[in-house]
């Protein structure tokens, strides 16, 4: 490995997008324009029951024309948005190309959000068209009542009088479909970042935001793709890191990818890596770490064909650095990006060394720095804003940056120092320019890999009968590197209950009505919040009061 590889591959690096762009086209539909092409192996899909299915990239094509038809006959026309509520399954893929091949933009949610995140995020993106599968159809059905906008309902898996049965509309559709034309400024998506009602922010990427993100998944997948290479993450296809960190440009490539249903645990992750002969993969750091504790020996008793791991969301550390080298043979590469900006700073191992816990380098294409706050680049080892640049650093517009908040003007323009797109992360650069993490300038925090806001959780608690006042804070933890705990003020009328069950009472009320990675692992009853000066809760008073987490305690906090 030549550590000058770098400073050429970033220097010469320079955005061509067309016109023209189409991420159906591009992804699903030109694979499938020819037979040969087409029988090639798009999804490889299975259940927690083991049942296994492939999808190949004409029966991809295929099925999202069929759909796409279904949702022109329900009237969807280009800038309609259509959320799609499903679990890692290709029937996800499927209306994902679909919603994409009609111009209408895609609002991918997690299958797991409860009532309250749903219904959300469903109102404010005025969602005219929602397609379920059935681990997410009761959810929507009690969130169809309170969105106007609904129209329709697509469910898969499961009937109710309410929806239109997935297969019952695909048998009325012909396979054939003309999609009008979509330039590359269009927008495509419409994903959420962490937030309540109030707070929500809704990240309009075009159809060129995957042009964007290629150079980050490239680079820190060891430069895929290569004939034999199979893509895999636990990571849902609705979130940033499993829709563009890995399914489209999976599926961009041609390349097939593996989908699978249920729970994350080590010993499934390893046998689908060895089963399905998976060579590159995107993995949370909370995965790695638990695969580590399960497994000293994983080259001895499976045999795997890994060859690039990349992983984001928070600091890996050493000790799980350290464990891929030694016992997967490879040397992960940690990664950058958010919502608004996909994968632009990162580790690329055959290409440039990379430094346990710094978070890598520019990618190819990205304009990055530190900014102090007057808005210029810091010196090396001072901490400041991380910021992309909407311009490359030959003046070409850089296509990975969303293109606004969803209807939010104010919000928009307060992202940006002029040409400068403000991440809320910092960061300082060392003097060989690795960029080293330093938190968040707000108080979201990482857990479960997941970007939390302890505001929504806050205001689900205290919606709660029995609670007064709520203040959440992120408590350090080995596995997961935060977990949530809550300081519960209770009313006077609920003083007396069992605190066990009412703790279980409001753990249950926080998964069910936001997710379960929101659930507070423990939660504290005391007297009074400590305030601050502006009359809010200080919310990082109690954290030197909150021990070290162990894995077995959040192990049986799983159960």
């Amino acid at each position: 490995m030549n550590d000058h590889q770098y400073p050429e591959l970033y220097s010469s690096y320079r955005w061509s997008v067309p016109a023209q762009f189409s991420l159906a086209w591009m992804c699903a539909h030109r694979w499938a324009v020819n037979a040969q092409e087409g029988r090639r192996i798009a999804i490889y899909f299975e259940d927690e029951a083991g049942q296994r299915e492939v999808w190949t990239y004409s029966r991809l094509s295929s099925t999202a024309n069929q759909l796409a038809n279904g949702l022109i006959r329900m009237g969807v026309a280009p800038g309609d948005r259509v959320a799609i509520i499903m679990a890692q399954r290709p029937e996800l893929a499927a209306a994902l190309v679909a919603t994409l091949s009609t111009g209408a933009i895609a609002v991918p949610l997690s299958s797991e959000f409860g009532l309250d995140a749903v219904g959300a995020r469903l109102r404010d993106a005025h969602a005219r068209v929602a397609i379920v599968d059935n681990a997410a159809g009761p959810t929507l059905l009690d969130a169809q009542p309170h969105c106007p906008g609904l129209k329709q309902v697509i469910g898969l898996g499961f009937q109710h009088d309410s929806i239109i049965a997935w297969r019952s509309l695909l048998a009325r559709q012909p396979h054939a479909f003309k999609s009008p034309v979509i330039r590359s400024s269009d927008p495509a998506l419409l994903l959420y970042t962490a937030g309540t009602q109030a707070t929500l922010k809704g990240a309009v990427l075009t159809q060129a935001s995957l042009i964007g993100s290629l150079p980050g998944f490239v680079a820190s997948q060891n430069w895929f793709p290569k004939p034999a290479d199979v893509f895999w993450t636990p990571s849902g296809w609705t979130r940033a890191g499993g829709l563009m960190g890995s399914l489209l440009p999976t599926l961009y490539f041609g390349r097939p990818i593996v989908a699978t249903l249920g729970r994350f645990s080590p010993t499934r992750a390893f046998s689908i890596l060895e089963r399905y002969r998976v060579t590159n993969a995107f993995l949370p750091p909370s995965a790695l770490r638990l695969m580590m504790h399960a497994s000293n020996t994983p080259r001895i008793r499976y045999r795997l064909a890994l060859r690039a791991i990349a992983t984001a969301g928070e600091s890996l550390g050493g000790g799980p650095f350290e464990w891929c080298q030694k016992n997967l043979g490879l040397t992960p590469n940690e990664t950058f990006g958010q919502v608004e900006m996909n994968t632009i700073i990162g580790n690329s191992s055959e290409k440039w060394p990379a430094k346990a816990g710094s978070m890598g380098r520019p990618y190819p294409g990205h304009r990055v720095a530190v900014l102090d706050d007057t808005g210029k680049p810091c010196l090396a080892g001072r901490i400041g804003d991380i910021a992309l640049n909407r311009y490359d650093i030959h003046g070409y517009r850089d296509p990975v940056l969303f293109s606004c908040y969803w209807n939010d003007e104010a919000i928009t323009k307060a992202k940006f120092r002029g040409d400068w797109c403000l991440t809320g992360d910092l960061a300082s650069i060392d003097d060989d320019g690795h960029y080293w993490h330093h938190g968040r300038r707000d108080e979201a925090f990482t857990s479960h890999g997941h970007l939390i806001n302890p505001r929504e959780i806050e205001m689900c608690l205290s919606g709660h009968k029995a609670v007064a006042h709520a203040a959440v804070i992120a408590v350090p933890n080995e596995i997961y590197g935060m977990l949530v705990k809550a300081y519960v003020v209770l009313k006077s009328s609920h003083r007396k209950l069992d605190m066990q069950n009412l703790s279980h009472t409001l753990q249950h009320h926080v998964r069910n009505r936001l997710a379960p990675w929101q659930m507070p692992q423990t939660i504290e009853f005391v007297p009074q919040l400590p305030q601050r000066s502006d009359s809010g809760s200080a919310r990082y008073a109690p954290r030197a009061r909150t021990p070290l987490a162990s894995r077995d305690a959040i192990v049986e906090a799983q159960r």
